[in-house]
């Protein structure tokens, strides 16, 4: 401004006002592009001053004695200050539109990243390098949390700049779920958090970063940034680890999906494993309890008063064995369901003459609804009398001898409803819900039952097979009712079905 005024000033003569004018607007503009508005703003009002004093006359005095002249200094000033304005925006616009393109570059390495790392982990390692070379940080590492077990690191590039005395700052980032900060307060440390809309990241000055990894509102992780000196963070930085937080959540999500994956498939194949086995060493064990009966039933007959005894024993794990064959066909799809026409009436005469021999004297009462439509249904009568024998054989081991035992049958909707019902201990709350899953067996049964805990699991899976099932409620006044439903048929239909 100074070097253009002394050199017009010297050829004042040969030039006009215009030449001035436009001289020292092309000085403002050059302010604009190198120091802003603070620069150029200034510089336009000096220029005013000095085309008044050095290009108007009367020259050598500030002073307008034309309105003309007046008009042409506010033109000249309004001219440089949208100028200048528009020069400033057109500058920071590009200079946005160049943050924007890192970001999205950033962004986009990220996705690749992610998308050629072959294990989740690696994926979360990938992460935290693009975030740790975008912002320029010395480090970057990734906590996960959960309630179970608490922080483990996931992530780390460059160890070192934190310690265990971090852990309470990384439980108050997750009880409050928001961003947290440390800065240098002379020869401390000063630690904030953005809790509220006066407290935030952007424009201050700061060593250490703690950002919440949250997923649908669950946090999951915690993203730690620290560097040796402090830095300062744009808006347009914050934003980029706004968006770059989520990236980092849901890769520490997907470790955990896929561990749990892993998990599940590990127990996936020890279960396959475990019917493997079961199932090859009850077939091959059938064949030597046939034969330590059958010489158990000839020393009986020789007089040998042990050879009861083993023959009760190998009538004990030939049941255990044929409840394991069953329970692995089952499982491997082996059991089929031949649904017939039948009736109630049958189901349950053959199942007390079955279990006769168990009963003996004890009474079981046997309870039928005559006043409901015809008991007859579709179903298999061998797997439906076999469930109900095992119903009957709990209730005459877990109810007194003296507490008679029903067995009964009714219409249940479309259904043909079949209810055991004992006055023995019943089950518990907590238990309800195990007693028909394999192997369970109840605290408080005593250890010597020579059962297996198979019964009730192979009742229920014979009642959903023939499009039934099987379930327990507790019987009012102590006690327990188990209820097998299977398909009703009405007569009509029978009828028809008969004719054709």
């Amino acid at each position: 401004m100074v070097v253009s005024t002394v050199v017009m000033v010297q050829v004042r003569p040969g030039i006009d006002q215009v030449h001035a004018i436009l001289i020292y607007l092309l000085v403002i503009l050059g302010a604009s592009t190198g120091g802003g508005r603070r620069l150029a703003f200034p510089l336009a009002g000096a220029a005013v001053l000095l085309i008044d004093y050095y290009f108007q006359p009367p020259y050598g005095s500030i002073a307008a004695d034309k309105p003309l002249d007046l008009v042409a200094l506010t033109a000249f000033l309004l001219t440089a200050i949208v100028a200048t304005d528009l020069v400033v925006r057109a500058q920071n616009e590009t200079q946005e539109a160049e943050r924007r393109a890192v970001e999205i570059a950033s962004l986009a390495r990220l996705g690749s990243e992610t998308l050629s790392a072959g294990r989740a982990e690696d994926a979360l390692a990938r992460i935290a390098e693009v975030i740790q070379s975008t912002l320029g940080m010395a480090e970057c590492s990734i906590v996960a949390w959960d309630r179970e077990h608490g922080f483990r690191a996931a992530s780390r590039t460059i160890a070192g700049a934190w310690g265990p005395d971090d852990d309470p700052l990384l439980r108050t980032v997750v009880q409050h779920a928001g961003p947290s900060w440390v800065r240098g307060s002379g020869d401390g440390l000063e630690v904030s958090q953005e809790g509220d809309r006066q407290s935030s990241i952007v424009g201050q000055s700061v060593q250490k970063i703690l950002m919440p990894l949250a997923v649908q509102g669950r946090v999951v992780g915690v993203m730690r940034l620290a560097n040796t000196s402090p830095v300062q963070l744009d808006a347009a930085q914050r934003r980029f680890l706004d968006a770059i937080t989520y990236y980092a959540a849901l890769a520490i999500d997907r470790v955990r999906l896929v561990a749990q994956a892993e998990h599940a498939e590990a127990l996936r194949e020890a279960d396959r494993l475990k019917d493997i086995v079961l199932a090859s060493v009850s077939h091959d064990l059938r064949t030597p309890l046939t034969t330590i009966k059958a010489l158990a039933q000839s020393e009986a007959m020789q007089g040998n008063k042990s050879a009861a005894a083993i023959e009760e024993q190998a009538d004990r794990l030939t049941r255990l064995v044929s409840d394991l064959l069953d329970l692995s066909r089952l499982k491997g799809g082996g059991f089929t369901a031949v649904p017939e026409l039948n009736t109630a009436e049958d189901l349950i005469g053959a199942a007390v003459r079955q279990t006769k021999g168990l009963y003996g004297d004890r009474p079981l009462k046997t309870v039928i609804d005559l006043d409901s439509p015809a008991l007859v249904g579709h179903f298999d009568f061998s797997q439906s009398l076999r469930v109900l024998c095992n119903l009957l054989e709990n209730a005459a081991r877990y109810s007194p001898a003296s507490q008679p035992v029903e067995l009964g049958a009714r219409r249940d909707g479309d259904m043909l409803a079949f209810t055991v019902s004992d006055r023995g201990p019943g089950i518990s709350d907590e238990e309800v819900g195990r007693i028909f899953e394999p192997f369970y067996r109840s605290a408080t049964a005593t250890p010597d039952t020579g059962r297996a805990g198979l019964g009730l699991s192979i009742a229920r899976t014979l009642a959903d097979i023939q499009g039934g099932s099987l379930q327990y409620v507790q019987r009012p006044g102590g006690g327990s009712v188990f209820t097998m439903r299977l398909p009703a048929t009405e007569l009509r239909e029978d009828a028809l079905e008969q004719s054709a």
